[in-house]
């Protein structure tokens, strides 16, 4: 998410962005648009995925990070191309070893942004894909979305919700914590930088030891 961009979004009257390019028939892959970006380089080596995507049925992903372990279920059905975006990153240990550079925590939006392997905002994989929104999304606790720097700009990025996110429905849900949500609950009671504020690096640094690809169901 972009920071300025999500300093002003109450502000922000634009019509609801609708963009669902991965759409098929259930059982049948979807076709990604996976577009290589030269001006902004994979920040690792990492391939472009291939366009076909599995459309249908959850996958579990494993995060281990210094805080502790989150098991995520991701669902195929409602992203095919994040999802399959996230498992290929995760299978090409793009983001192993990195850190997740933004918490914030108000009354408004408690998020931490992680998949940025150089800072906040920058450091992706060197092509980007378009949303998959319907204008009807919402991001309670435990949510887990594509972060992105505009329209159709998703990469490596996304963020996890430990409180609430009202924000505007433009962000791809991938899908939910099924297990360890009390890691958010500690990161954020650690802290961000500088102190006092509700916006900026954690405290303590997150690292993202390791993203792991487990079962398929459905």
């Amino acid at each position: 998410m972009k920071r300025t961009m999500i300093a002003v979004i109450t502000a922000l009257v634009a019509g609801v962005i609708v963009s669902s390019p991965a759409t098929a028939e259930t059982g049948k892959p979807a076709q990604c648009e996976f577009t290589p970006t030269p001006d902004n380089p994979a920040a690792r080596p990492v391939r472009v995925p291939r366009a076909k995507a599995k459309s249908h049925g959850t996958v579990d992903v494993s995060i281990f990070t210094n805080y502790g372990t989150l098991d995520l279920r991701l669902d195929r059905d409602n992203a095919p191309c994040a999802v399959h975006n996230i498992v290929h990153l995760a299978r090409a240990d793009f983001y192993d070893d990195s850190r997740c550079f933004r918490l914030t925590n108000s009354a408004r939006l408690g998020v931490l942004q992680c998949g940025d392997i150089y800072r906040a905002e920058e450091g992706g994989p060197g092509y980007k894909f378009p949303d998959e929104v319907t204008g009807q999304e919402t991001y309670p606790r435990g949510t887990i979305a594509m972060g992105n720097q505009g329209p159709g700009t998703n990469g490596s990025e996304w963020f996890i919700v430990h409180s609430v996110a009202k924000i505007r429905p433009v962000y791809t849900v991938m899908g939910h914590v099924i297990r360890g949500i009390e890691v958010m609950d500690r990161i954020v009671a650690a802290g961000i930088d500088p102190d006092g504020a509700v916006d900026g690096a954690p405290r303590y640094p997150v690292v993202i030891h390791d993203v792991r690809v487990g079962r398929s169901h459905g």
